[in-house]
């Protein structure tokens, strides 16, 4: 296999052609332009990164930014953080209510036993005062 030289390529790279784009009805030459390979190689990158540089400019710049994962401000993960305790102790509130209300609900349909308190208290006596 023939190996290429770097001055065999930059040739290649430098070469001139030359396009010519012609009418095919009345093969009339419409336009031309010399080109090199190395010509249409850098016009190809630049519109690239002309392309890459309007993409980010374009999320960086607008509010498309805020539909990139992970990307938002820290006041919005502040007030989502406040936004879920609340709504986990009113979870926990409506679960407490529901019960107090079966409860009663059973009391006073009489579908329970009522275990009564049988604890003692030890009641302090009064002290009789001396006036």
């Amino acid at each position: 296999m023939a190996k290429l030289e770097a001055g065999d390529t930059l040739k290649r790279l430098r070469n001139r052609y030359r396009l010519v784009v012609m009418n095919d009805d009345t093969y009339e030459e419409v336009t031309n332009f010399r080109l090199s390979r190395l010509s249409v190689y850098m016009m190809l990158c630049s519109i690239f990164v002309l392309l890459v540089g309007l993409t980010v400019a374009l999320i960086v710049f607008t509010p498309l930014k805020y539909y990139i994962p992970g990307y938002g401000n820290a006041q919005a993960g502040r007030e989502y953080r406040q936004l879920k305790y609340v709504t986990d102790s009113l979870e926990k509130q409506v679960t407490y209510q529901s019960q107090y209300i079966d409860g009663l609900r059973k009391m006073l349909t009489g579908n329970t036993t009522v275990k009564l308190d049988t604890a003692q208290l030890k009641v302090p006596k009064e002290e009789e005062s001396n006036d």
